[in-house]
């Protein structure tokens, strides 16, 4: 019998770190119905995190919440050991350093009961390595969403090598019982899988600047415009499979996988990140932005990505 509880049995969430993940996070888990304690070592967090959520309850009424949601579920904690008690769950998002991460899941696992699990939000680190040397490793889990989580459905899990393998199965039914997409990472790499999608798509990016194939504009409609717009409604897979018409994948692959092969073979190059590509990159998409501050544009791309959601859940 699994020391763990049912997924359903889930009533409380701990949030360990503020920042935009763990806010946006809390948000989120408030908005499903759940009971949340958070915490963060910052000075100013509890105001942030309050206006973080005060902003995004809006957006989240549009793609629905629980009957049972209030931000009057949300309990701020003074201290680490506070968030632990009581908690059925917690997610973690401390700042992307391993020694940050090993420090604090260390303390963790000396306050939090040993039937709850500990997620991690990191987006690139390996488990095996925050999980070192923890005498209830095996509780501790990546659940990397995407950012917004309180927005993007996707969360990637992936355990370490201390990970119970039923630790990372009953991770992927939670997520998924609570209106999330988990996928499951097979084994551990650096970035996961979502990000290492994104890097590589991204290198072309900056090759194309670097190599004056086309202006940072050009580049962003070049996929924002095309691929981009299919992508959101299924993966590169199943886009290839339509692009072979009636013949499906295996006709695709039989008239275009030699061309594409030579395409692969010639993006062996890395670009050199140096201070003027930077400089080219910024200068770039600060000419596309125009006048638009980040936060216009952050409203911007919540607006069309809540309609975008919307439409998914219609046409499901």
């Amino acid at each position: 019998m699994s020391r763990y509880q049912d997924v359903n049995a889930v009533k409380s969430i701990g949030i360990v770190g503020t920042g935009t993940i763990g806010a946006s996070w809390a948000a989120y888990f408030l908005a499903q119905g759940f009971k949340v304690k958070a915490w963060d070592p910052a000075n100013t967090w509890k105001v942030k995190l309050e206006n973080f959520i005060e902003s995004a309850w809006t957006d989240l009424g549009k793609l629905g919440v629980s009957e049972i949601a209030t931000r009057s579920n949300l309990t701020l904690c003074d201290e680490l050991g506070s968030v632990t008690e009581g908690v059925d769950f917690i997610q973690e998002n401390a700042p992307e350093q391993l020694g940050v991460k090993q420090k604090l899941f260390r303390e963790l696992d000396k306050t939090a009961p040993t039937s709850v699990i500990i997620s991690s939000s990191t987006s690139g680190l390996i488990m095996s390595e925050m999980q070192e040397n923890i005498e209830n490793a095996e509780r501790f889990v990546v659940g990397h969403p995407f950012n917004p989580p309180h927005l993007i459905p996707l969360v990637e899990v992936v355990g370490g090598e201390s990970t119970a393998a039923d630790v990372v199965e009953w991770t992927v039914d939670f997520y998924n019982l609570i209106g999330k997409h988990a996928i499951k990472i097979n084994k551990e790499v650096p970035g996961h899988l979502a990000n290492r999608l994104q890097a590589a798509l991204w290198r072309e990016a900056v090759l194309a600047v670097q190599n004056d194939l086309a202006s940072v504009e050009d580049v962003n409609a070049a996929v924002a415009q095309g691929p981009g717009l299919r992508w959101a409604l299924m993966g590169p897979h199943m886009i290839m499979n339509l692009a072979g018409g009636k013949g499906g994948l295996e006709q695709m692959l039989s008239h275009f996988a030699p061309g594409i092969q030579g395409w692969w073979q010639t993006m062996m190059e890395t670009p050199n990140m140096d201070q003027k590509l930077q400089k080219a990159l910024i200068d770039g998409v600060n000419k596309e932005a125009g006048n638009k501050t980040i936060d216009d544009l952050e409203k911007e791309r919540d607006t069309r990505l809540i309609k975008l959601l919307r439409m998914l859940q219609e046409t499901k």
